[in-house]
């Protein structure tokens, strides 16, 4: 894998465990620990799932053809285990998820490519230096 697709896959583990720990500290529950683990698993189980279906590592930072996909399968994956292992999947926490992790993981692919988008049409400009302005001559 590239070192690209290395940081996107190691940025998305951090924000599911981070939507993981939210979560927990938002229900009075300590956001660190054995407990964080058992609530995260199977949304980074669910992950790593979504990266091999979608070939995420071919575009790591693609909004629509890595970041939907990866997403959807977090979610869809992660309630699915959360469900067969006894932990809850009631409707409003499968919404505050789905809504989270949408967010978050398309959310930063979002922003990674517009600011891309921006420094080549900075680039660009650079490269072809403005026309100067015609000089106030005296008469």
């Amino acid at each position: 894998m590239t070192r690209s697709a290395v940081t996107a896959f190691a940025l998305d583990v951090v924000l599911v465990t981070l939507f993981a720990a939210i979560g927990r500290a938002s229900h009075d529950s300590a956001p660190f620990g054995l407990g964080l683990v058992t609530t995260a698993w199977p949304f980074l189980a669910a992950l790593v799932v979504g990266w091999v279906v979608t070939l995420a590592w071919r575009r790591p930072a693609a909004p629509v053809r890595t970041g939907l996909g990866v997403w959807a399968i977090t979610v869809a994956g992660g309630m699915v285990l959360r469900a067969v292992t006894g932990q809850g999947t009631a409707l409003p926490f499968i919404i505050v998820a789905t809504l989270t992790l949408l967010l978050l993981l398309v959310g930063w692919r979002v922003v990674a490519t517009l600011m891309q988008a921006r420094r080549r049409a900075q680039d660009g400009r650079s490269s072809h230096p403005a026309p100067s302005a015609p000089h106030a001559g005296r008469s």
